[in-house]
């Protein structure tokens, strides 16, 4: 097995000088850098990761923590994130806290000396928490959290936003009972979604009823337990907004089993445009959230954080949204595009 003396010896240089050359390239002179380099290629030489962290104290790994691993939405960030590490000789770790509570602080104090820096979507995470389960300073990311006291870098989708300018477009087409299957309760982005919704029915002058806001959790089963709930209503809505494209394809199964049709009875909005919502039938209306780029904003950010540790201004990015009409709305027979409406022009009603 090829060692980091036997690289040395060939190279004609000292064990801490062939690993500074490997593992801290800008502490060695060109020409041994290079010659360092290319015995070590020719021997095929592997470094062993964990003599490399004890050297580097880094272990050119990433964490993602997320709520939940099943679904697009989640496989959809991982991919975006790992395209990133990769090609930026990382690795990723990838573990969920589903429960909130002991969970999600287990899942923190499980990751501490395994990873170089943490992307985490919770909204459980607080600033107490941080100070409580992670050394000072440790990078994170926040992805999807409320604001916080943390003083952490976090990137946002525009949920408010694309909600609100989906049931504009539902009011536009003439219906005045749409309700809505909302996501988790305590969820930051099923928050912010219910917000836009109540907020575009002030603003168009319809209702915002009660009856017609309905539970769900982001799962497909909700969806359905859900719909079934509104069509037992004594008038059903005549069309549904669901938080997000899970839930909708719930939505579509439970209006098919029922003999109704979508659009002409019902019509379907979802929210964040997984790759699966233009196969369903009908392609579902959806607030589409380039999901992958959000994942790979993600891991930028947090490498840069790595990368410039001493740094002390935090920054705070949002995810633009964009309102995709297909068929599940009724209002077009082709796909089309529009943003959805800017962020100064929304009016930001209280909830």
């Amino acid at each position: 097995m090829v060692t980091i003396k036997t690289v040395a010896r060939d190279a004609g240089v000292s064990v801490a000088t062939a690993s500074r050359a490997l593992n801290r390239p800008d502490l060695v002179a060109p020409e041994t850098r290079r010659r360092v380099r290319e015995v070590a290629a020719r021997l095929h030489y592997t470094p062993h990761g964990g003599a490399r962290s004890l050297i580097t104290k880094r272990t050119h790994v990433l964490g993602v923590l997320l709520p939940d691993l099943y679904g697009e939405f989640f496989s959809e960030v991982i991919r975006g994130v790992e395209q990133v590490a990769q090609r930026e000789g990382y690795q990723c770790i990838v573990s969920s806290a589903r429960q909130r509570g002991p969970t999600l602080e287990a899942a923190l104090r499980a990751l501490r000396g395994r990873v170089d820096g943490l992307i985490l979507m919770s909204p459980e995470f607080t600033g107490e928490l941080s100070r409580r389960t992670l050394p000072t300073g440790f990078p994170v990311v926040l992805l999807n959290c409320p604001p916080s006291d943390t003083p952490h870098d976090s990137l946002n989708i525009e949920n408010y936003e694309g909600a609100y300018s989906m049931v504009r477009h539902l009011a536009s087409l003439g219906h005045e009972r749409i309700a809505i299957l909302t996501g988790a309760a305590g969820n930051f982005d099923a928050e912010e979604r219910l917000r836009g919704y109540r907020a575009a029915l002030r603003d168009t002058g319809l209702p915002v009823a009660a009856s017609l806001i309905m539970p769900g959790d982001f799962t497909e089963a909700a969806g359905e337990e859900g719909t079934r709930a509104l069509l037992a209503l004594p008038q059903r809505p005549t069309a549904i907004f669901a938080a997000n494209d899970g839930m909708a394809v719930g939505a579509l199964s439970a209006l098919r089993a029922a003999g109704l049709r979508v659009p002409d009875d019902v019509a379907i909005g979802g929210f964040d445009d997984i790759p699966m919502a233009r196969y369903v039938d009908p392609p579902l209306t959806s607030v589409h959230v380039d999901i992958s780029a959000l994942g790979e904003r993600a891991a930028v950010a947090l490498l840069a954080v790595l990368r410039h540790p001493g740094r002390r201004e935090f920054t705070r990015g949002t995810a633009a949204t964009t309102l995709v009409i297909r068929r599940s709305c009724g209002a077009h027979d082709h796909e089309g595009r529009r943003p959805t409406t800017p962020k100064a022009a929304l009016p930001r009603s209280s909830p």
